[in-house]
């Protein structure tokens, strides 16, 4: 069993402090009970020191991402019922989503205006299954899913505005995802947790069958095979065990060990809303949500990690303490729809936050450096000249960009 951790200190290659148990967490996967306990039995800022460290030795030492993005509601309706959203629509609500291509580019227009690079499409879970709205949505643009709509319209944003599209529209069959790949830069979708037991009765997950673990976990798959960037993640707070999350976060080391395509891990803190299920659900204390983002990097010390700023503000420069070295997309133009009560903060905010931690705010597209240069083709013929464009010699929005 591991001790918990102490204070004591070594100097790396490079003269900076480091926890002397750094060696242990870079060579050796500990277990399930061994990540408890060290979470259980070590301070914060113990384990605040372990995880920057390794977040040090592993990724950029003074550079910290976000992709400046354009967030376009698709379609918000959506067959699953998950006890904590509020983005799901019924047809007859206010509020909801069923954009045609016009109206997308539109709105992507306004993106390319304030020098945002990612479109990023959202979707509920195959709404035409469940929805004649959906389906007769679709036929009128000459569609039978969601999924070629989106592959069509990424195709038409790409050639006009030069925005990278980034799809996160729920789990998709194999065939479905290759067919995004071919306008998509990168495809998301979340984990949240590979807990099964949040699909029994009364937990968060019931009325959500997308949401099983199984189903989520072979869509990763599928972009692996395809050599897709995905960017996926959990959501904490929402009934699950710390030992839960722990195996959430061990799963998908497992998985990107063997494909090695998941670009960038959201951690993200459950936040209650009116008018749903879990509205008097208590979310992570803050103290207990930093502590997970640290664990998260000591036991996925080389992987893009972040958090999103707009979910806990005025404190969110914390999470740089605990090893995080991205924001995630960020909108100068249109509001989260997934969390619309949570006004995204300004790029300007942000930045000033980073810099008071001694880092540099730069901007990156919606498929990471490590993916753009990569040997293993994850870019599409059709992509890569669009992002090639865009970038300097490290893989960042080129500065002339942003004027």
């Amino acid at each position: 069993m591991i001790s918990n951790a102490n204070t004591k200190t070594i100097q790396d290659s490079d003269n900076e402090i480091v926890p002397e148990e750094i060696n242990k967490f870079r060579y050796k996967d500990l277990k399930i009970n061994e990540y408890s306990y060290l979470f259980n039995n070590s301070t914060t800022e113990d384990l605040l020191k372990i995880a920057y460290a390794l977040k040090t030795k592993h990724k950029s030492k003074k550079i910290i991402t976000y992709s400046r993005k354009v967030f376009i509601n698709i379609i918000n309706l959506c067959k699953d019922i998950c006890s904590y959203c509020t983005y799901r629509k019924e047809p007859e609500e206010i509020g909801i989503s069923l954009l045609s291509p016009e109206q997308i580019l539109s709105i992507v227009e306004v993106g390319r205006k304030f020098r945002c690079t990612e479109a990023l499409f959202v979707a509920g879970e195959r709404p035409e299954s469940k929805y004649n709205e959906a389906k007769e949505w679709l036929k009128k643009y000459g569609y039978v899913s969601t999924a070629e709509y989106i592959r069509d319209v990424s195709e038409k944003v790409l050639k006009k505005t030069g925005l990278l599209p980034h799809s996160n529209i729920g789990n998709m069959t194999k065939k479905e995802m290759s067919l995004l790949k071919e306008t998509n830069v990168s495809l998301g979708l979340m984990l949240e947790s590979a807990s099964e037991r949040l699909s029994n009765v009364g937990m968060a997950h019931e009325n959500a069958p997308s949401k099983h673990p199984k189903v989520r976990i072979k869509t990763i798959e599928n972009a692996g095979e395809l050599k897709i960037p995905l960017t996926t993640g959990l959501l904490i707070g929402i009934g699950e065990t710390l030992e839960e999350t722990i195996v959430s976060l061990l799963t998908l080391k497992k998985l990107n060990q063997k494909y090695g395509h998941i670009q960038e891990i959201i951690i993200q803190n459950f936040s209650p809303k009116i008018n749903t299920k879990m509205a008097n659900f208590l979310p992570p204390t803050h103290k207990f949500f930093l502590k997970v983002v640290a664990l998260s990097r000591i036991i996925l010390p080389e992987m893009n990690i972040q958090v999103p700023p707009n979910l806990t503000p005025n404190i969110y420069g914390n999470y740089l303490d605990a090893g995080i070295n991205d924001w995630g997309g960020i909108s100068p133009v249109t509001i989260d729809h997934v969390n619309p009560e949570h006004a995204w903060p300004k790029i300007s905010e942000v930045e000033k936050t980073t810099r008071d931690k001694g880092l540099t705010l730069r901007p990156r597209l919606p498929i990471y450096p490590e993916f753009i240069f990569s040997d293993k083709r994850y870019l599409s013929k059709e992509i890569e000249q669009y992002v090639m464009d865009l970038i300097d010699s490290d893989g960042l929005v080129k500065k002339r960009y942003l004027g």
